[in-house]
């Protein structure tokens, strides 16, 4: 992302989500505030909504809402085991802390984001009058050039104590070694655990057609300034968490989410063969 300025694309996720709420029904994730902290207006949004309204976006809005409603659904089981931490990276404008804060009270809930964007969310907070719950912490840092253990530590996060992280729309975006070292930290700390994160397939596992469509939008992110940078075959990954520690590893696909969060529907809202989605646990 471009110094200095709010991710672009953390701001269009957090369009596909409002428009979620807007059209989709049955919703298939839940975010009253997702409207509201956003504050959509101008051409761009209106655009936005047509585009949606149209079906054009309706495979990456599945896939933003699958991801959000699996991240929560794994957090809540974490939650049963008595895991009291929950750490966001590139958190973006996600709003659980904020539809949660009387549910979470027995919850810490970290915020990891670019120091850029999350002045930006917190701008937007305080316009749409947001309470900030107690339970929130909010932690500025840059994946490439910080270290993720020592930004957690002087927040308040106890390493000695199990955790729950949720990494969405964020790994494709680094390096691969940038990557590794935040799987390595979180597969050092205490038993119970775990991390969930999407990732890019690599492209070469596609058909010709999938691969083009893969390229114009890999060259739209890079003109806005935010490159995609690495991708992943599922059993080469499975192989490196292995290697970094975890003793857990599932990994989710359009055949296991379809049917559990895109079934009985009418408006075509399906996961397609990108979708990815990794849980691995210590």
């Amino acid at each position: 992302m471009i110094e200095g300025r709010p991710s672009y694309t953390a701001m269009s996720v957090a369009a596909h989500r409002a428009i979620h709420q807007l059209i989709d029904e049955p919703k298939i994730f839940v975010d009253p505030l997702a409207l509201r902290i956003l504050d959509p207006q101008g051409p761009k949004w209106e655009k936005r909504l047509k585009q949606a309204k149209r079906g054009v976006t309706r495979g990456l809005r599945t896939f933003l809402a699958v991801r959000s409603q699996l991240a929560e659904d794994r957090l809540s089981a974490a939650m049963a085991r008595g895991v009291a931490q929950y750490v966001v990276l590139g958190a973006g404008l996600d709003t659980f802390a904020y539809r949660h804060p009387h549910d979470a009270v027995e919850l810490r809930v970290f915020e990891v984001d670019h120091p850029s964007t999350q002045g930006w969310k917190r701008r937007r907070l305080s316009e749409a009058g947001i309470d900030l719950p107690s339970s929130l912490t909010f932690v500025p840092f840059d994946f490439e050039h910080q270290t993720l253990g020592q930004a957690l530590n002087q927040a308040g996060f106890r390493a000695d104590r199990p955790a729950f992280f949720s990494w969405l729309g964020v790994t494709v975006y680094l390096t691969r070694p940038s990557i590794e070292t935040t799987l390595r930290y979180v597969a050092s700390l205490t038993r119970g655990t775990e991390i969930l994160f999407d990732y890019g397939v690599s492209p070469k596992v596609f058909s010709w057609r999938m691969r083009f469509f893969l390229f114009l939008l890999r060259r739209r992110v890079a003109s806005i300034g935010e490159p995609w940078k690495t991708f992943f075959l599922p059993a080469e990954l499975a192989a490196d968490l292995r290697r970094l520690g975890y003793t857990s590893i599932e990994d989710f696909g359009a055949k296991e989410l379809n049917p559990r969060y895109c079934t009985n529907r009418t408006d075509g809202l399906r996961l397609g063969p990108t979708a990815r989605i990794a849980v691995a646990g210590v």
